[in-house]
């Protein structure tokens, strides 16, 4: 090989890496920012003055943020499990069936998913208005497992197609019933892409603003129509956003380490 394209590849390798640095800083180089100040103690977000709790404890003692982060938390939990259910069922079931009725199907389920979410609220809120249901803390959740419910399809299908269909049919030739099939042989396999869904449909519901704002009533909000409904800024959200940071950064980590650690005791114990 020429010492012309040694230089080449090196370069191509330096601007390639230079690139990534500069994509994760851009990510997360605001997250940084948020989480340091934080722990400012004045009400800056220019100048950093010194160390203090001071909004850690302002988060603590302002019931209407804790109010909206419980609604926040409690709205995505249930968001989550229900459309983490319902979409990996669906998800099979599209998996299963016939070519023209799996394409059809998964040209509605990609229309929330590629629509602006404010087509999505606007929808839902008309169908919630038409239907005479008044709008409170019911509505809401049902708008997000509305629109989670895509999310995990999406991910919980791609593995579906990578599975040997002859595996579940082998079960039940063995005399396992098609539920027992689908728990003991299906679901297992597909754990992985069954948590990444339940991952983004949490994300996605957490953080979300507009479809929250369209079908919530006037008794609710989570942490992002509190947000915006504040007459000016407060630093209490700093505090606020550097802990779910770090909730989710444990989640995450948990997520990935969990499995890890199992797979590597049952490759021990096959030893």
């Amino acid at each position: 090989m020429s010492e012309t394209t040694l230089t080449r590849k090196r370069e191509h390798h330096f601007f390639r890496s230079g690139y990534l640095i500069l994509v994760l800083l851009f990510i997360y180089l605001p997250i940084a920012y948020v989480m340091l100040f934080s722990f400012n103690d004045s009400k800056s977000m220019i100048k950093f003055s010194g160390f203090s709790l001071r909004w850690y404890e302002e988060m603590i003692n302002n019931p209407d943020m804790l109010e909206s982060l419980k609604y926040t938390v409690i709205i995505a939990v249930i968001a989550t499990v229900c459309s983490t259910v319902i979409g990996t069922i669906a998800a099979i079931g599209i998996s299963k069936a016939r070519k023209l009725i799996r394409t059809i199907i998964l040209e509605v389920n990609n229309l929330p998913v590629l629509n602006p979410d404010i087509v999505t609220a606007i929808g839902l809120m008309l169908l919630f208005l038409s239907m005479k249901v008044r709008r409170s803390i019911v509505t809401l959740t049902l708008a997000h497992i509305t629109f989670c419910i895509p999310y995990v399809i999406l991910s919980v299908l791609p593995k579906l197609r990578q599975l040997d269909d002859n595996v579940a049919e082998a079960a039940m030739d063995l005399g396992a019933t098609p539920w027992k099939a689908l728990i003991k042989v299906i679901l297992p396999q597909i754990y992985p892409a069954i948590l990444s869904g339940a991952l983004i449909a949490f994300s996605m519901s957490f953080d979300d603003f507009v479809i929250s704002y369209f079908t919530a009533g006037m008794d609710v909000q989570n942490i992002s129509m509190y947000v915006y409904s504040m007459k000016r800024f407060n630093p209490a959200v700093n505090a606020l956003s550097a802990v779910i940071v770090i909730v989710v950064t444990v989640i995450l980590v948990l997520a990935n380490l969990i499995p890890y650690l199992r797979n590597k005791k049952m490759n021990k114990e096959e030893q």
